[in-house]
């Protein structure tokens, strides 16, 4: 199958799988990731209707940034905070925020360039040293930090990626544990300019329907769309 074919079942599966939920397919966006793929094949998936491209690492995101234009890049992997200033007027979204120390280096980027950056709180569910992230016993107070001191970002809710598992249904307890942290976070009272929890990101190609069942408003979906990668 064609990329452009790979996009277009994902985007019935999403739809499938959010109907399930009892959700307008709408209110799921289908995240295209772009890691260790070339422009050229960027350009079918947006020739297709993709409109949201993640990018893991901030180099090739600025390699593609000015070859392919979808209409938002979002920076889904490790950002480190000497690589803000160069990604924070070209996405839309950072997915990866697990500190205060950079969420007031976006702040301070952010500032500079006279925008508001959205960003998500990175959850390392089972504390797995391999992974990024903040445990989900530091979000709230993160987010308090954040809302508190940073005027030039706004928290939009959060992220995860869960442990690898056998199966895909394996990953369901993690992804309702998480949704449970998310609407948690709806009823904190935080200024409502820095603050909108409106977006759980969970969900990549092995269990994206799972993850739009528990509630997921962002999958983030690669191999299914572009194939495997080369890491050569």
């Amino acid at each position: 199958m064609s990329i452009k074919d790979n996009y277009l079942e994902i985007l019935r599966r999403k739809g499938e799988a959010a109907k399930r939920s009892g959700r307008d397919p709408e209110d799921v966006t289908l995240l295209a990731v772009t890691k260790k793929h070339e422009s050229d094949e960027l350009q079918e998936a947006l020739d297709a209707g993709a409109t949201d491209f993640g990018e893991n690492k901030v180099q090739e995101l600025l390699s593609k940034y000015d070859e392919v234009h979808p209409e938002r890049w979002h920076l889904i992997g490790h950002l480190q905070t000497n690589k803000v200033r160069q990604i924070i007027d070209k996405v839309t979204m950072i997915h990866s925020v697990d500190s205060l120390k950079l969420a007031r280096e976006i702040n301070k980027r952010a500032a500079a360039k006279d925008i508001v950056m959205d960003i998500l709180i990175e959850i390392n569910l089972a504390e797995e040293d391999s992974k990024t992230g903040i445990s989900k016993g530091e979000v709230k107070e993160l987010i308090e930090f954040i809302t508190s001191e940073c005027d030039s970002v706004r928290v939009r809710g959060i992220m995860c990626i869960p442990p690898r598992v056998d199966e895909p249904e394996d990953s369901r307890v993690y992804f309702k544990e998480t949704k449970s942290i998310f609407d948690n976070l709806k009823e904190l009272d935080l200024p409502k300019d820095r603050a909108h929890i409106d977006t759980l990101s969970m969900g990549m190609s092995a269990d994206f329907e799972i993850a739009i069942e528990e509630g997921s408003t962002i999958v983030r979906v690669g191999s299914l769309i572009f194939g495997q990668r080369n890491y050569r």
